[in-house]
């Protein structure tokens, strides 16, 4: 079971499943990429303009994957207007051109950037998929591989400082624990997406869950929230901005002050051309 779709333009599979902004999807030997999403699996492959998705019918494909692939957006156009009077974006996004956020699950990218914070890609991933493996429920099998879902919130919210032991977590242990039951006293996951879709401020309302601060709001918010105009700061962005625009690395009100005059709407967009383009020098 195969769908493909040609004439794919700005997408680049290295590009969007290495610049941050997900974690279990693994790159294969040949250059595609395996991974779990909105309860699928899948292989995708690109070459010449044709985007191959392996294990994809096309109801999959209109139900799940254009959307989450951001497919039906005009990434040359959000280019164009980002890079009009900004020589240093246009550089970032020239090298990461085939860059396009995703549309995730929103409780994946809560827990998936709990984890993330103070920590490490590979571990990030390794947390993950612990959790994952030992907690979640099963998806399918794939190319000989079992895939499983993130643990329900209820799960989550139930368990003790033993069981998530064996993850290694850390302290973000007894955050997700906190925050899954915080989430379920509001309703649940989806009930706190709806009610954040319509926010003025999702990324202030965010920080009243326990182990969210504003980076990881951010990150929420763009990736969870399709909130393009939300500008997440981590360590390399901090690194980013002062060295390509002069701002005091620790001067973060000043960063999304910038971002905010400057990227507008698309700020989100322009951090992801940013943080993939500073990590890779």
């Amino acid at each position: 079971m195969q769908y493909i779709v040609e004439n794919v333009k700005d997408f680049n599979l290295d590009h969007i499943f290495d610049c941050g902004q997900c974690f279990r999807w693994e790159r294969q030997d040949d250059g595609s990429y395996i991974g779990p999403a909105m309860g699928k699996i899948a292989r995708m492959s690109f070459k010449d303009g044709t985007l191959t998705i392996d294990n994809c019918c096309e109801a999959d494909f209109t139900d799940i994957w254009k959307g989450y692939l951001d497919l039906e957006t005009d990434y040359e156009a959000i280019k164009k207007e980002l890079t009009a009077s900004d020589s240093t974006i246009k550089q970032a996004s020239d090298y990461g051109y085939g860059i396009r956020i995703l549309k995730q699950d929103f409780w994946e990218t809560v827990v998936s950037f709990i984890i993330s914070q103070n920590n490490n890609i590979p571990r990030i991933k390794g947390c993950i998929e612990g959790l994952c493996k030992n907690l979640g429920d099963k998806i399918g099998e794939y190319e000989g591989k079992e895939y499983f879902s993130l643990p329900r919130p209820e799960v989550m919210a139930a368990l003790s400082q033993e069981d998530l032991a064996p993850i290694r977590l850390g302290y973000r242990a007894s955050y997700l624990v906190k925050m899954a039951d915080q989430m379920l006293d509001q309703g649940g996951p989806e009930a706190v997406k709806r009610k954040l879709y319509i926010s003025e401020d999702p990324i202030m309302q965010l920080q009243e869950f326990c182990g969210i601060g504003p980076k990881v709001a951010a990150c929420i918010s763009l990736f969870g929230l399709s909130r393009t105009d939300a500008f997440p700061v981590d360590v390399w962005m901090r690194r980013v901005m002062n060295r390509l625009y002069g701002i005091d690395e620790k001067d973060m009100k000043s960063m999304q002050q910038y971002a905010s005059s400057h990227f507008g709407k698309y700020g989100g967009i322009a951090q992801q051309y940013l943080f993939y383009y500073i990590k890779n020098l």
